[in-house]
């Protein structure tokens, strides 16, 4: 049985909330991974089942279900979770809780009808614009509409856990923010600032433009406020993330938090930090200064303190974890740490990856480093080991302890469990690693194609043939492992035997907050400081390629689509 303070029996209501917002994000899941395992056939030309043309709606599903929805729904349900737990009380207003739930969905919804309709040749609805969607390639308004609706869906989620924490503070005052609300509305106020530019580019400028109402807009505009949101984002995914690794990986491991001031100073660097960095994705963008993306590119390597930060904490804590059982010696203790639970084997290898893709990173941040591989396959290769498996196997791993506490029911399999986390991890290491190793050799990403004509490209070791075989074998095994997952997670919700145990408490960290000065729970300061902090970095830039290109270039006419030809009716 349940005990009394399990989170299930204290908020059903919250309970059912997350189960809602984990069971769109692991359908997301698994279309993604699905359209996924297409892609690694297709483009490496081991089995082809659709035209080419066809690439890239598929390509575009991947990327949206998969970055966008899985993540964000995903991680809209552990902040509700935390959020309440850690403040122990419900938020403010069950229906405004529903009402972001059902915005989100929505807006998924009309976004993924979009992106489908390019599969039936009948259709005017298309989208086949990628997860990167600026300017010249243009979507159905369909799509850019619902992706403002889900965005606004985010705003109000975040403004239902500010509520819930403004109705804490009135009866806690002077009390410190527990960890987990404070990371939840740390990673909320870094959203709400990054989220700005994605706003304005898609309602200012792409749903006009897509209605027929007004012209192209300057494309380096709309990349350079896409490149606004398209980093931080990266931060959004991997904060819930980070949440998991301080909170609940100590407990699973038998230990406590090492430092709960070291985690705070993490958040508020990601916070100060994430946003003023987008540029460094524009590098060979030439109607952008080189001061300008110089100072990205060191603005960025500041970004890699919290991630070495939270790498020794949660290191030391899982150590700690180990110590308390019985583990010895330098190494030694790391035969004590329970690898047999999926829920910690699955976040320790994400956390390893992790390790592997901010060296990646770091030649993606470089400016001259970058423009080898800029535009190859490289760069999907490091997104898949930061968000493909530092975010996506940690939410994995994170439902095999989460889920039986949010439905009361036992584990389906912890052996099937295991093995699915490891098949994920070595599954992308064959696959990301083909994917660096092809990008060195100047194999582009974004196409369909595996080979062009009269373009011969050489690798280092092995062949190109080997590269894509190693690319479609890893692409496989991450589709099995993707399928395993979700079986397992269905068994559990469907699973009749009882959760035992489960209680909702964590262990209090080895320094607490009381050792850590109070500032640091400041939000208002935090916020203005990352506010300045963007204007600095990008009021020149914008002003530059406004200055330069204006907002609509000569020459481009509206591109109707819905509403022009209902204007040419009424002229």
């Amino acid at each position: 049985m349940l005990p009394d303070n399990s989170f299930l029996i204290q908020y059903p209501h919250v309970s059912r909330v997350v189960r809602s917002l984990f069971l769109t994000a692991f359908v997301a899941f698994g279309v993604g991974a699905l359209m996924g395992l297409f892609q690694a056939l297709h483009r490496t030309n081991v089995l082809r089942l659709f035209d080419s043309t066809d690439y890239y709606t598929l390509l575009t599903l991947h990327g949206v279900l998969l970055a966008i929805v899985f993540t964000i729904f995903f991680l809209a349900g552990v902040f509700a979770w935390a959020n309440t737990r850690s403040l122990d009380r419900p938020p403010v207003s069950k229906p405004f809780t529903w009402f972001w739930v059902a915005a989100m969905s929505l807006g998924t919804t009309m976004a993924g009808v979009s992106i489908l309709g390019g599969l039936i040749p009948a259709s005017d609805i298309s989208a086949d614009v990628l997860f990167t969607f600026y300017a010249p390639l243009q979507a159905h308004p369909l799509f850019y509409i619902g992706l403002a609706l889900f965005i606004v869906g985010t705003w109000l989620a975040g403004i239902d856990w500010f509520r819930q924490f403004l109705a804490w503070r009135s009866e806690n005052p002077g009390e410190r923010i527990p960890l987990q609300s404070f990371m939840v509305l740390t990673t909320m106020l870094m959203w709400f600032i990054a989220t700005m530019g994605v706003a304005v580019e898609v309602v200012v400028f792409l749903i006009p433009w897509s209605l027929g109402l007004m012209p192209a807009p300057n494309p380096l505009l709309t990349r350079t406020l896409f490149w606004f949101f398209g980093h931080p984002v990266v931060y959004f995914w991997l904060m819930p993330a980070y949440l998991l690794w301080y909170t609940v990986l100590p407990k699973i491991s038998g230990g406590r938090l090492f430092s709960d001031p070291l985690a705070r100073v993490v958040f508020v660097l990601f916070l100060l930090l994430s946003t003023p960095v987008g540029i460094h994705h524009q590098y060979v963008d030439p109607g952008i200064a080189e001061g300008f993306k110089f100072i990205a590119m060191t603005n960025t390597m500041f970004l890699l303190l919290p991630s070495l930060l939270t790498a020794f904490t949660v290191v030391a804590s899982i150590e700690h974890g180990a110590r308390q059982r019985g583990g010895t010696g330098y190494f030694g203790w790391l035969k004590a740490l329970p690898w047999r639970d999926p829920a910690f084997t699955g976040m320790a290898l994400a956390g390893l990856m992790f390790a592997a893709g901010g060296f990646s990173g770091m030649v993606n941040a470089g400016m001259n480093i970058n423009y080898l591989v800029h535009n190859t396959i490289w760069v999907p290769g490091h997104f898949h080991l930061t968000v493909g498996t530092a975010v996506a196997l940690t939410f994995m791993a994170g439902s095999y302890w989460l889920v039986p506490r949010i439905t009361g029911r036992e584990l389906y399999s912890r052996p099937i469990g295991l093995f699915q986390v490891v098949l994920w991890f070595i599954g992308m290491v064959f696959m990301s690693a083909a994917m660096h190793r092809g990008g060195l050799a100047g194999i582009p990403r974004r196409t369909a194609e595996p080979q062009y004509s009269q373009i011969a490209f050489e690798t280092v070791a092995g062949s190109v043939g080997n590269l894509r075989l190693q690319m479609a074998f890893g692409g496989v095994l991450l589709f099995v492992s993707a399928l395993l997952f979700l079986v397992n997670v269905g068994l559990t919700a469907m699973n009749n035997k009882p959760a035992r145990g489960l209680d909702a408490a964590l262990p209090p960290a080895l320094s607490g907050p009381e050792q850590s000065p109070t500032i640091l729970d400041n939000l208002k300061l935090w916020a203005l400081i990352a506010v300045v902090l963007v204007i600095l970095a990008y009021s020149l830039p914008l002003y530059s390629i406004v200055q330069g290109a204006g907002l609509y270039p000569a020459g481009h006419e509206a591109s109707p689509a819905v509403i022009a030809p209902l204007l040419e009716v009424i002229a």
